[in-house]
């Protein structure tokens, strides 16, 4: 779900106000050339989880009632190997939110989380997306952590969603889920250097807001042409 270096150590749980953030002035009405792109709502992230995002299990109901205004989703699952180099158990010494370089950069340590095969890697029980057509799963290499969609964390080694999109016509994404100031702010930043409008949801995400990352997650997404809507601006 995230690391440190090159979008900052970002912050968290989403709504406070960002001047010259673009707002939506008319309704949006999805269409086939877009995409729903749905972050990590997994046992691990909300409520009981490991590394639970606050409030994160409010998204739920609210992601289920968007996603049938698209025939285009993509959710993307976090799903780590035992002993994942992302986590604070691998390092002697380290504790969780401890930040160590790695042969790709700054890499934020974490709790265990969304261990694959495991639990807490599954999709919230509540999520309720049947007619998703593709499931992204991300952070499998054991040496490498991912939080975007699009790329790895060590900003060159990519997932393959581009491709799909593109393949299929996609020119737009909306993205929500958790957290908003990593795996969600890197999905809508890598979806702008792919060539795609990119529109976070944001009263569909939640944030980590740690040290002041979920002001610094949407500075730096405004400056890459992302979009920030809410779930009303949606027709």
């Amino acid at each position: 779900m995230m690391a440190m270096d090159r979008r900052a150590f970002l912050m968290a749980a989403g709504a406070a106000a960002v001047p010259g953030m673009v707002r939506a002035q008319t309704k949006i009405a999805p269409t086939a050339k877009d995409a729903l792109i749905v972050v990590d709502v997994q046992r691990c992230f909300t409520k009981g989880g490991s590394l639970a995002v606050p409030d994160g299990d409010a998204v739920v109901p609210l992601i289920n009632s968007i996603a049938k205004k698209f025939a285009n989703v993509v959710v993307t699952q976090d799903w780590h190997t035992p002993g994942h180099i992302s986590f604070a158990s691998s390092h002697p010494g380290k504790k969780p939110f401890d930040v160590v370089d790695l042969p790709y950069g700054k890499q934020v340590l974490w709790p265990d989380h969304c261990v694959q095969g495991t639990e807490g890697a599954a999709l919230h029980p509540d999520l309720a997306i049947p007619h998703a057509q593709l499931v992204i799963r991300k952070g499998f290499n054991p040496k490498v952590d991912s939080y975007s969609a699009f790329v790895e964390a060590d900003g060159k080694t990519p997932t393959g969603l581009a491709g799909y999109l593109k393949a299929r016509g996609i020119g737009r994404v909306f993205v929500c889920g958790l957290a908003t100031d990593f795996c969600v702010a890197w999905t809508a930043q890598d979806a702008r250097k792919a060539g795609f409008e990119a529109l976070v949801i944001e009263d569909a995400s939640r944030g980590i807001d740690t040290q002041g990352s979920l002001m610094a997650a949407w500075k730096k997404m405004l400056a890459a042409g992302v979009k920030r809507i809410k779930s009303t601006d949606l027709a």
